[in-house]
């Protein structure tokens, strides 16, 4: 099959399509054939040798954790999938979707409502989302706030806030207002004057918070202070910088139930993720580049 893969960490110039071995359905997985699949930034940091004393690889690799496809292989144990449903979702491991074929351990039918290349941006992202307001509780009836909300995860977390009842504040740029006005949050900058545009609009408080995406500075310690509590913020971003605070990190959990979540959003008109950039496979290299230096979310298609 045709698959991008890096024989050495370092910049995204170690990146090369070419032939590799086909993977298959396992017990309790499905294959699919890739339609897309998006560039996250774990994907970047394993690529340049970031996380190599954490997270080795076993190289040459394949970059890309989630993928959208059309299945074609469903393992022993799978009951509720069969060959030809596209579906979205997320690797048993932290590579090998962005090819011709990738097996998928996590994955839900795609909304009607999601074009391809939305679908590939959902999957980590929703599944990230899902878990940070999961960690948060019950948060009916309360204010939470979500810094990076315009972008694929802080969205995709205001859109599961929302529907559980909470009031959201959304950091986004100005041109990100009227997305955000859309779902049912209130927009506001991020940056240098956080706390009094947030009180502005939550004058009793903010109740939680959700650090979803960096800001031009590290804003989880303003989050912290805006809450007030440590235990109410949780980040998917900076783990060391949540311990030396007592916040909360977490991770995606690979979970089908949490991607059935996501799309139930999708379904519903709650949620649409936001696509920055669309490559086609053989611009794997500018895909990377792009998505090291804009905050737009990067997809590639096997076009």
């Amino acid at each position: 099959m045709r698959a991008a893969r890096y024989h050495s960490y370092g910049t995204p110039d170690v990146l090369v399509i070419e032939d590799a071995p086909e993977p298959h359905a396992g017990e309790n997985s499905i294959r699919v054939a890739v339609r897309a699949t998006s560039v996250n930034q774990i994907d970047v940091f394993l690529r340049a040798g970031h996380l190599a004393q954490v997270l080795p690889l076993d190289l040459p690799a394949v970059p890309g954790m989630d993928a959208v496809g059309v299945v074609d292989e469903v393992g022993p144990g799978v009951t509720d999938t069969e060959v030809g449903d596209v579906v979205f979702g997320l690797n048993g491991g932290v590579s090998g979707t962005t090819a011709e074929f990738a097996v998928l351990t996590a994955w839900s039918v795609v909304p009607e409502q999601w074009t391809t290349t939305q679908a590939a941006a959902a999957g980590l992202a929703g599944a990230t989302a899902a878990t940070a307001i999961e960690a948060l509780g019950d948060v009916e009836g309360l204010t939470v706030l979500v810094e990076g909300a315009s972008g694929v995860v802080g969205s995709a977390a205001a859109a599961f806030a929302l529907t559980a009842g909470a009031t959201v504040i959304g950091t986004g740029s100005r041109s990100s207002f009227p997305y955000l006005e859309g779902m049912g949050v209130l927009p506001t900058t991020y940056g240098p004057g956080l706390a009094e545009r947030v009180a502005a609009l939550a004058p009793s408080g903010v109740d939680a918070g959700l650090h979803a995406a960096p800001s031009p500075s590290d804003s989880l310690p303003d989050i912290v202070a805006i809450v007030g509590n440590a235990d109410r913020v949780v980040t998917v971003l900076s783990a060391q910088e949540a311990a030396r605070l007592g916040a909360l990190s977490v991770i995606a959990r690979h979970d089908s139930v949490l991607l059935r979540d996501a799309a139930a959003l999708g379904e519903a008109g709650l949620w649409t993720p936001r696509v920055g950039h669309d490559f086609p496979l053989a611009d794997i290299i500018d895909a990377h580049r792009t998505a090291e230096s804009s905050s737009g979310k990067v997809v590639v298609t096997q076009r």
